[in-house]
């Protein structure tokens, strides 16, 4: 199997290589078992423009990277890693190590005080 994230879930990004080329990237949607079993109901929403809703019946290896074929084609799905590597608490939002504790910064009022406003 060629999957490059690990299991593919529900929520998952995946890239769809067709004719072993990488063609369409897809979220999926719901995985549900058929009525056939081991096979189940993948939904997927290919991220085109517009948008498509499709749903292939697959086996539990397919949705999992190994190849099969659709029309005498090979196909399969491959996990798309988060660009974003998940942060440590004290990191920011830039990944920059936030600092603990600053002293509280100086109150500058917006108002005149009364005396200094005679001087003017």
């Amino acid at each position: 199997m060629a999957n490059g994230g690990g299991v593919n879930r529900e929520g998952d990004l995946v890239l769809i290589y067709y004719q072993d080329r990488p063609t369409l990237y897809a979220r999926i949607e719901a995985i549900e078992p058929d009525i056939k079993k081991d096979w189940y109901q993948v939904t997927l929403l290919v991220l085109t423009i517009p948008a498509q809703i499709i749903t292939w019946i697959l086996r539990e290896e397919y949705i999992q990277g190994g190849s099969f074929t659709m029309g005498g084609q090979p196909v399969r799905l491959e996990k798309v890693s988060p660009a974003i590597q998940e942060r440590k608490p004290e990191e920011g939002p830039t990944g920059l190590v936030l600092k603990q504790k600053q002293k509280p910064a100086k109150v500058i009022p917006f108002k005149n005080n009364p005396k200094e406003s005679e001087k003017i």
